[in-house]
């Protein structure tokens, strides 16, 4: 599942960044009918995946307390239905429409510092490391490019949260700095690029820094829970 390859681009790499799996279905007929909805008017693929990077960024709002150890939390398709999510679902979202155009994607992981973290969301986690953060890689005009679809535009602006454009050419990644000049966003550790969702990276990380998520519950019930 895992592909470290950056630079991988010739047609048999590709193709496992186009097919659907157990958590991007992209062959979703409720996937491939808003996919082609948005798309429409763009002429190139790096129209179609900025157009498609907006509609999950802004049309599903970021909640990080829509959290669940549930399979469907994690399909592409039910991402999509629920509008709602944090950042890993957002990012299978913005994955899953890219390849129901087919417009080849994958996902990437990190571990961040969220330095402006709301202190209800310090009392859930019990840190401000945001453990296993999701974004998208999307192979557009030869170059694999980074694309974090977490914040809408809405939360962004209510928080004083500069929001992540992008334009197909360039990464975009969390900044630095919020709107204000205070330090926001710290990145701590690269977890590599999968062509699937993995649940078991998920939840060993998350074992690691929230603990307390599995007072009573061991790492292997919650796989079975995640794992479609």
């Amino acid at each position: 599942m895992e592909d470290q390859r950056n630079g991988a681009g010739n047609d048999d790499d590709l193709k496992q960044y186009l097919i659907p799996t157990r958590y991007i279905d992209c062959d979703h007929p409720d996937i491939r009918a808003f996919a082609a909805d948005i798309v429409e008017g763009a002429e190139t693929e790096r129209d179609k995946a900025v157009k498609l990077y907006y509609a999950a960024r802004d049309e599903v709002r970021y909640d990080p307390y829509a959290f669940g150890f549930s399979g469907e939390t994690f399909k592409g398709s039910n991402v999509l239905a629920e509008r709602k999510a944090f950042c890993v679902p957002k990012a299978i979202l913005l994955t899953t429409l890219c390849r129901a155009q087919g417009i080849p994607a994958r996902l990437g992981f990190a571990d961040v510092r969220n330095h402006l973290a709301s202190d209800n969301l310090i009392k859930m986690m019990q840190t401000d490391v945001f453990a296993f953060h999701g974004y998208s890689e999307i192979y557009l005009e030869g170059k694999w490019v980074k694309a974090t679809p977490a914040f809408n535009r809405e939360m962004c602006e209510r928080f004083n949260v500069l929001p992540l454009e992008f334009d197909g050419l360039e990464d975009s990644v969390f900044h630095p700095f919020d709107g204000e000049g205070q330090q926001h966003m710290e990145y701590l550790k690269e977890h590599g690029h999968f062509s699937d969702f993995p649940p078991e990276g998920l939840v060993t990380s998350y074992q690691e820094h929230y603990p307390h998520f599995f007072d009573g519950v061991g790492a292997d019930m919650m796989l079975s829970k995640i794992r479609l």
